[in-house]
């Protein structure tokens, strides 16, 4: 019989443009040998330009749904990504200190929209650095992600450093929101800091952050070191955005 691959189970919100979001995470695992499964955390009004609207799903029945997938399905890396509300962020803590327990965590904490409407009021936040850092394995924040988990903190290494109090294994700090000439992405926790530099590309794009995110979960759900987890996962995204398009009139979306 042919050897399943590797499961990641996802928790994203839905994206009409299929740039960001379930779709993103599917395209990406799926392309990098993985099986995404998914729980729709919130529908979402949005086009390539801005997200209009949210709308979470209640908490109940997202745990219904979760918890069928893991009693059934293999999960060998959770995925985490727009979660919409602090009720539906709860439910996902529940679920990783309980069913999911031991699982390799990926969390993209996503707090706005690339267009700029925020995605987070305060008590999601809250409930993101009380509640799901402490499971996460690794997070992918951009630069405003990280100042705003971290309470505002200005310093990066001092954002990391906040970070890993609160519980988080490792933090992957994005550069894509610096006015550097090239990204420098910068993974701190555990011993493993590093960084790594990628040249600019000229275009705004929408779904990068979930592309990456999802990228690393599939590496990890292969049995990747998370270095190379993440140094694969950046070169996924940077290919996939160097490929981009722009079928709307806004953001252009990843070729994955």
């Amino acid at each position: 019989m042919t050897q399943p691959p590797p499961v990641v189970l996802c928790f994203s919100g839905h994206d009409p443009t299929g740039g960001a979001g379930v779709q993103a995470d599917i395209e990406t695992i799926t392309r990098l040998g993985g099986h995404a499964c998914t729980v729709v955390t919130a529908l979402t009004a949005q086009d390539t330009r801005n997200v209009q609207a949210v709308w979470p799903q209640p908490g109940r029945d997202f745990l219904r749904q979760a918890r069928l997938l893991a009693a059934d399905l293999p999960i060998q890396a959770v995925k985490i990504g727009l979660l919409g509300s602090a009720e539906i962020a709860l439910a996902v803590a529940g679920l990783l200190a309980d069913e999911l327990a031991g699982i390799p965590v990926v969390l993209d904490p996503v707090l706005a929209a690339g267009g700029g409407q925020p995605l987070a009021r305060e008590d999601l936040i809250e409930a993101i650095r009380r509640r799901l850092l402490p499971w996460t394995s690794v997070a992918t924040p951009n630069i405003p992600e990280a100042r705003c988990v971290a309470g505002g903190v200005e310093a990066l290494d001092d954002c990391a450093a906040e970070w890993l109090r609160l519980g988080c294994g490792h933090v992957l700090i994005t550069g894509t929101h610096s006015d550097s000439g090239e990204v420098v992405n910068r993974l701190y926790g555990a011993g493993d800091d590093c960084a790594w530099a990628w040249p600019r590309l000229p275009h705004e794009y929408h779904g990068s952050g979930c592309t990456l995110a999802a990228a690393l979960a599939a590496g990890l759900a292969r049995g990747l070191g998370l270095v190379e987890a993440c140094r694969q996962a950046q070169q996924f995204t940077w290919d996939a955005l160097a490929a981009g398009f722009a079928p709307g009139h806004g953001q252009w979306l990843p070729k994955r």
